[in-house]
């Protein structure tokens, strides 16, 4: 029966192969073929939320919020860079964590701490996404959104007594959304001072730990309690508005200095100075001006035909750095015609001076600077100068100066009150950084005109761009406070070359009421040109009260 049924089946197989290939080939050849229809192609945008869910189970950030952008070139880096990140991570952490773990030393019966595994493991962190925001000060600020669900290695011995207590960090995730701040900007590689970072909302931290081969996670309730504890003590540490500050350059190498105070100098008279006409007489002046400031050099008038003049002339300089600027008094014989003869010179270190004290100096006047002049050379004269250094209000506590009654604070800018700001003198200073979108007619070689109280400063003019930069500062030294008074502001272009064309054209104008900068301390914003179809001018402008 068993022969027979196998012979069945071979002969069955012998037929059917033919008999199927026969049919194949006849339906292949005289079937109609189906129209197979396009795929259909839809936006995101008009997908429901399921579909959406079901085709991206996580949607990324730049998806959901469009100023954030996608990084992957970032992500890759990482990704390549990570084994050896991984490397300089744990020996930076090993390197810390060795003085914290010796101060536990010797107490608590405490014998040693020390590291058994420490690895961050294969998986680096993930950059969701990345905003630049723009501000009008001198940084760059960054906003990322950073998830980490990393496989790390992390296994920590303490022995206590005679026991061995192990313990083992496993399944780390963390979720956080920090804001990273390079600031300032200065022109020294790598460009910035100072890295600040924040946090932008409380951190997501979730991990397990092992104590001895047991995960005392999973005690009820100590879950929630770590997580609490760990959301809030980093909260308290890094929250916005509390950063964490790093350095990376040394700030008074490389940061523009800002003025801190006003020298009043006071020259008063010289005598016995050199005759240096053909009549035995001289005709002396004097010029001043600090070491390290680009300021033209103040004048005394001359005194005519006078060997022991008398000036009693006041002047007010601003000052950047009391520690390391000199006062530079130069004496000279006026001439009509050519040069004029120097008569002396003599140097005074504000390091000298202490705030609000005034002092007089009796100075003999050198031929020069070098310390290395026989003392047996002729007689220049003398000059005497009555100086004083007065900081500014907001910088006086710097100087040891006082600090009550210069009214109150507010979100870390001074604010004068009414009564102080009418009978306060002080310094005016306006930066203009740069324009945007200024166009000529004819020509594109902007430059910016500055008029207040009739006094006319212009900057450099930038050559054939619609960008210009400028970043230019002008003083005002002032008795009053300018609270009623405007500054107007033009921005023009002139044509280097000949041209039948016109030689000079605006393109665009503004003021600024000075009310606002009295009262609050300092503006620094961004406005609109008058007569200009898309012009934009920065400008910052602060006011110090002495």
């Amino acid at each position: 029966m068993g022969l027979l049924s196998s012979l069945i089946g071979i002969i069955g197989f012998a037929v059917g192969i033919p008999i199927g290939l026969f049919v194949g080939f006849f339906l292949f050849v005289y079937s109609e073929t189906k129209h197979v229809k396009d795929p259909v192609v839809r936006p995101i945008s008009e997908l429901g939320p399921n579909a959406l869910e079901e085709l991206l189970p996580e949607i990324p950030l730049w998806v959901k919020t469009p100023d954030y952008e996608r990084i992957d070139w970032l992500n890759k880096f990482l990704s390549d860079m990570w084994p050896f990140l991984d490397t300089a991570i744990c020996k930076i952490i090993r390197n810390t964590a060795q003085p914290i773990f010796a101060e536990y030393i010797g107490k608590y019966q405490i014998k040693a701490i020390e590291f058994d595994k420490l690895s961050l493991g294969t998986l680096p962190p993930t950059v969701c996404g990345i905003k630049v925001l723009e501000t009008n000060e001198k940084e760059l600020v960054m906003e990322q959104v950073i998830k980490w669900a990393g496989n790390p290695n992390i296994a920590l011995s303490l022995y206590v007594s005679s026991l061995k207590i192990s313990v083992q960090l496993v399944d780390v995730q963390i979720f956080a959304a920090p804001r990273i701040t390079l600031r300032p900007l200065v022109p020294t590689f790598p460009c910035f001072a100072n890295i600040v970072v924040s946090l932008l909302e409380k951190p997501h931290v979730d991990f397990g730990m092992r104590v001895s081969g047991g995960d005392i996670m999973s005690i009820p309730g100590l879950y929630r309690f770590v997580q609490d504890t760990i959301k809030k003590q980093v909260a308290n540490l890094y929250l916005w508005p509390r950063t964490l500050e790093i350095p990376i350059l040394d700030e008074s190498t490389v940061v523009i200095k800002k003025p801190v105070g006003i020298l009043h100098v006071n020259v008063v008279r010289a005598h016995k100075l050199l005759k240096m006409d053909l009549l035995g007489t001289s005709d002396p002046y004097v010029k001043l001006s600090l070491t390290g400031d680009k300021l033209p050099a103040k004048k005394t008038t001359v005194k005519r035909k006078n060997l022991n003049p008398v000036w009693n002339e006041k002047f007010k300089i601003v000052v950047k750095d009391p520690q390391s600027q000199v006062l530079q008094l130069q004496v000279y014989d006026w001439d009509k015609v050519g040069g004029h003869d120097k008569l002396g010179m003599q140097l005074v270190p504000l390091k000298l001076l202490k705030p609000y004290e005034n002092k007089e100096f009796t100075l003999d006047l050198l031929k020069d600077t070098n310390l290395n002049e026989t003392p047996n050379k002729k007689p220049r004269g003398k000059i005497v100068v009555d100086l004083t250094f007065v900081p500014f209000r907001e910088d006086s506590s710097k100087f040891g100066g006082p600090s009550e009654g210069y009214g109150k604070k507010e979100s870390g800018i001074d604010i004068v009150s009414d009564d102080e700001v009418q009978d306060r003198a002080g310094l005016l200073s306006v930066v203009i950084l740069e324009a945007e979108e200024v166009e000529g007619e004819h020509h594109n070689n902007p430059f910016a005109v500055l008029t207040f109280r009739g006094e006319k400063k212009r900057t450099k003019t930038m050559k054939k761009t619609r960008h210009p930069r400028w970043n230019e500062e002008f003083q005002f030294m002032l008795e009053e406070p300018p609270q009623h008074e405007k500054i107007h502001i033009e921005v023009l272009s002139r044509r280097k070359n000949f041209s039948f064309l016109s030689k000079q054209e605006t393109l665009g104008h503004m003021e600024i009421n000075l009310r606002d900068v009295v009262h609050n301390g300092r503006i620094n914003d961004k406005y609109n040109l008058i007569n200009s179809r898309n012009g934009v001018i920065h400008v910052e402008i602060r006011w110090k009260v002495i």
